[in-house]
């Protein structure tokens, strides 16, 4: 018995001292040592609005990392560090391509800088300029498109201007952030007036591209008469309804109810199916817009359509084949609210029910007489397809 309290005690001894002993490290930074000296054989890479620097490291015991200061612009300081660990500094941020100059120093665990290492060296074309000098700015439906090219994949945005309030001042309208290496974009909402507008790229750094400006006329855009519009029943089509819930509904103006008022396939019917509408006109289509059916059963839930595709022809094949359509788009139904399926706000009623869910057409389309509706998903069923409505907008061919 007490030679086992003695070793209890001999442990907790050696427990407390070693405690003690760790507790009593410190970190010790000897602020009377000199800067560490300057790097060597520094080399400079150039790159799309920056630079690489890469460099020989000193042997210094005091060296804790390396420092450059650099303007990218006049007033705009930046620092890039680097690790004693590597030997590569990443200048970036510099909008434009004239000669720029770099500081570059060492410093100690004390902070103590040495002298600056100074390069002279002149940055690739930025993203900015590249996007810029391929923009393109074209009249589209209500408003104007934009195609955009960024081949680095940086990050911009592109700002489109115009004189909305008619008082000769230029006003952001919209902005696009984007690391896309391409891309179309339309801005819609405009008077059908000749409009002056005005596009600049601009990076994370507020780097200004130049200003493209443009005189357009956006183009007229109407809703497309329903009046004229048949179900055409071709040998592939997905058309028979269940019970009461005819092809024709979708075209109703009406978007209230179930039995009698919307479309519904047969429960039988597989994934993916199509249905075909003449239009009894050709038109330019600048949009479709697809309306859920009412909240309740099948609102973005169980048959409702989740992923489609559209297509146009002006002469369908009889026998129901793909060769004589042209796919327009394809589309994914969007929930606001980003609620879990079977729940859902006011804000989801309104766009997806009301308001419908907008098709828009990016590139412009030649004029179609036929439309070809093909449902990729559903929200839940693995057949039947239920929707209340469809609109479709553009400019009827002359």
């Amino acid at each position: 018995m007490n030679i086992n309290r003695i070793l209890l005690v001999f442990l907790g001894s050696l427990l407390v001292f070693s405690g003690c002993k760790e507790e009593s490290r410190i970190d010790y930074i000897d602020d009377s040592m000199p800067a560490p000296a300057q790097v060597s054989n520094v080399e400079i890479v150039e790159t799309p609005g920056g630079a690489i620097v890469t460099y020989d490291l000193p042997d210094d015991p005091n060296l804790a990392y390396v420092k450059a200061i650099y303007d990218i612009r006049p007033g705009i300081t930046r620092e890039a560090k680097a690790s004693l660990y590597t030997d590569t500094l990443k200048l970036v941020g510099y909008g434009n391509t004239d000669p720029h100059q770099v500081s570059i120093f060492t410093v100690g665990k004390n902070e103590k800088m040495s002298e600056p290492l100074t390069r002279s060296f002149t940055p690739l074309t930025p993203p900015i300029k590249e996007t810029y000098e391929a923009l393109e700015v074209v009249e589209t439906f209500g408003g104007v498109q934009i195609r955009f090219e960024n081949e680095s994949k940086a990050d911009l945005s592109i700002v489109l201007m115009a004189d909305t309030a008619g008082t000769g001042t230029m006003e952001p309208v919209y902005t696009l952030y984007t690391a896309a290496p391409e891309g179309v974009f339309a801005v819609r909402g405009f008077d059908t007036l000749e409009t002056e507008f005005q596009a600049f790229v601009r990076d994370r750094w507020n780097n200004k591209s130049d200003t493209l400006s443009r005189v357009l006329k956006p183009i007229y855009e109407q809703e497309i008469p329903k009046s004229t519009w048949a179900a055409v029943h071709l040998p592939t089509d997905t058309w028979k309804p269940a019970e009461s819930y005819h092809l024709h509904h979708l075209w109703n103006n009406n978007i209230v109810g179930y039995a009698g008022t919307i479309f519904a396939s047969t429960n039988s019917s597989i994934l993916p199916q199509w249905f075909t509408i003449d239009l009894g006109v050709s038109a330019a289509i600048s949009r479709i817009v697809v309306h859920q059916s009412e909240p309740g059963g099948h609102f973005y839930k169980g048959s409702g359509p989740k992923r489609w595709e559209i297509y146009g022809s002006n002469n369908p094949a009889n026998d129901g084949s793909w060769e004589s359509w042209t796919l327009m788009g394809t589309f994914e139904s969007f929930k606001p609210s980003g609620l879990p399926m079977g729940q859902e706000n006011d804000e989801d009623k309104q766009y997806g029910w009301t308001n419908g869910e907008d098709c828009t057409f990016i590139e412009r389309q030649p004029p179609y007489r036929y439309l070809r509706f093909k449902t990729l998903e559903t929200y839940g069923s693995s057949g039947q397809v239920v929707m209340a409505e469809l609109d479709v907008w553009g400019q009827l061919a002359e």
